[in-house]
């Protein structure tokens, strides 16, 4: 690997390039295992739970011979069996944010994301995990203003995006979207680790960046911070769910969004004609309240109630529509400053629920909304996210210093338990 006295001064290596990121990886793993195991005590639990629930008795034909001296006022004498159905098979697909917004938040989104994909290892749960961007260099970088070909054999071998037909009241799709498959259960273990480990050193140079800018590790090629195409990514989704659903065989699907902010202002293509051309022009037109949108597959529309994230309800709710069986799961980055206005997006001003979950967000720094179009909403604090709840004191603490910091771990523990319990009994 390289070093930095190698990176900067291109001398011989002295210390490893990621060294430090490393070191912080591998104690964030051992850490980690703690919550992994109640994710998956919890998920067990939860499991058990509803295959009980669903549970038929009936009898075998046998004599159960504890109960022949009831003979004379009982007619049940026969022994009987309790049948349990199978477990359904589960299955996660994990969009993140990849906007730029993201920076300062990354690193500790990521570290959530890896705790639920350790849970999918440890229970064998097929998962695949998606970041959303509108700067991957697929083709749009071929060529400069000038014309001039740019990234050369690298740009030229890439294969050419999936094109659709610009035509009248058609969702526009910025050119430079994609999807970056990050993470996925189909390789193997030891690939996954490395995959991982790559995902959590791209994180830490978001992190590390913001405070350091001499820190000798740039960002991979077409792996920089971009836009909020959230909008097309759930469009996306149409032919990601049932695609999944096949590969893996599962019956129970949860899609799992991981975000800190709106998608952008959709567009729609709209013909209109130019005087000074004799042809129609394609042109584009914003996508405001009042809008409708329109699925021929369904016979279904949908109206659009706001235009800063109204688009995006409309396609969660055609999407429940289209997959009944799938639940969408929202996890919303919040700084302490934008929980009022979240909160009062789905619950108004005065409304008792408001200010029942206003008081349970100051005292959990969490909020878990029901009224969305999300199945569940959460909202987590970015503070609280990025907060260490390890007990750790001194080796010459008080009983004072102690007690503080014995009640600061349980703090975080019970509100990360609290949303983690929530979760998983929506996933299984």
């Amino acid at each position: 690997e390289r070093s930095y006295k190698n990176e900067i001064n291109g001398l011989r290596p002295s210390k490893p390039l990621f060294e430090k990121v490393d070191a912080d990886f591998v104690q964030f793993k051992r850490n980690a295992a703690k919550e992994v195991s109640y994710l998956v005590k919890e998920f067990e639990c939860k499991k058990s739970a509803s295959a009980y629930a669903r549970a038929t008795t009936s009898r075998t034909g046998v004599l159960d011979c504890t109960k022949l001296h009831t003979y004379k006022y009982n007619e049940d004498l026969f022994k009987k069996i309790t049948t349990l159905p199978e477990g359904k098979n589960h299955g996660l697909i994990f969009l993140l944010d990849w906007s730029g917004s993201m920076s300062h938040v990354m690193m500790d989104t990521v570290k959530q994301l890896l705790n639920l994909i350790w849970f999918c290892k440890k229970v064998n749960i097929p998962f695949q995990v998606y970041a959303f961007t509108n700067s991957f260099p697929i083709h749009r970088y071929r060529e400069d203003v000038f014309g001039q070909e740019v990234c050369g054999e690298y740009a030229t071998n890439r294969p050419d995006p999936k094109v659709y037909e610009k035509r009248e009241g058609v969702f526009q799709i910025d050119e430079g979207f994609c999807l970056m498959n990050l993470l996925s259960s189909k390789v193997k273990t030891k690939e996954l680790d490395k995959q991982i480990k790559s995902l959590f050193r791209i994180a830490y140079t978001f992190a590390y960046r913001s405070f350091d800018y001499n820190y000798p590790v740039r960002t991979p090629h077409g792996m920089g911070l971009s836009g909020t195409p959230l909008n097309e990514s759930l469009i996306a989704f149409n032919s990601i769910i049932p695609k999944f659903q096949k590969e893996n065989g599962v019956e129970k699907v949860q899609c799992v969004i991981l975000t800190d902010g709106e998608a952008y202002t959709p567009s729609y293509h709209h013909e209109v004609q130019r005087h000074w051309e004799d042809e129609p022009y394609m042109g584009r037109a914003a996508i405001w309240s009042g809008t409708f949108l329109r699925d021929r597959k369904l016979g279904k529309t949908y109206r659009v109630k706001d235009s800063n994230y109204g688009f995006t309800e409309v396609l969660l709710e055609n999407l429940k529509d289209t997959f009944p069986t799938v639940n969408f799961i929202g996890i919303r980055l919040l700084p302490s400053r934008d929980a009022g206005s979240f909160i009062r997006r789905y619950h108004g001003w005065t409304d008792e629920e408001y200010q029942k979950i206003m008081k349970g967000w100051k005292k959990n720094r969490s909020v878990s909304i029901k009224s969305s179009s999300y199945d569940t909403y959460f909202g987590l604090s970015t503070t609280a996210l990025a907060s260490d709840d390890e007990f750790e004191v001194k080796e010459d603490a008080t009983k004072t210093e102690i007690k503080r910091a014995f009640g600061k771990s349980l703090k975080g523990k019970k509100m990360n338990k609290k949303i983690l319990s929530e979760f998983i009994e929506l996933v299984a």
